[in-house]
């Protein structure tokens, strides 16, 4: 399988499915058609969600204010928008 990715009004949309309270913040590959995230903070007061969107801007190479989660805050399966990055680059930069 390979990430599904959706340009939506200038930004990119993904799957990631999240994994709260790991031993270490990384991205462990694909899981279906979703990123699999796996993230030291607990999922509480939106501390994994942070910790998600800084692992994931750091990986892209981008400013974390381009990473937003916009579905799924309080689930495990998220959905996430970055803007200003190609398709390609997104893939590339994630090593998928």
């Amino acid at each position: 399988m390979s990430l599904a990715i959706a340009a939506v009004a200038g930004e990119l949309r993904f799957a990631v499915k999240a994994v709260p309270g790991a031993s270490r913040d990384r991205i462990a590959g694909l899981h279906g058609d979703a990123l699999k995230v796996q993230i030291a903070a607990p999922p509480e007061h939106g501390r994994a969600n942070a910790r998600l969107r800084a692992l994931l801007a750091a990986a892209l190479s981008v400013p974390e204010r381009r990473v937003q989660v916009v579905a799924g805050q309080r689930s495990p399966r998220k959905v996430v928008a970055v803007r200003g990055l190609a398709a390609a680059d997104l893939r590339a930069r994630l090593g998928i």
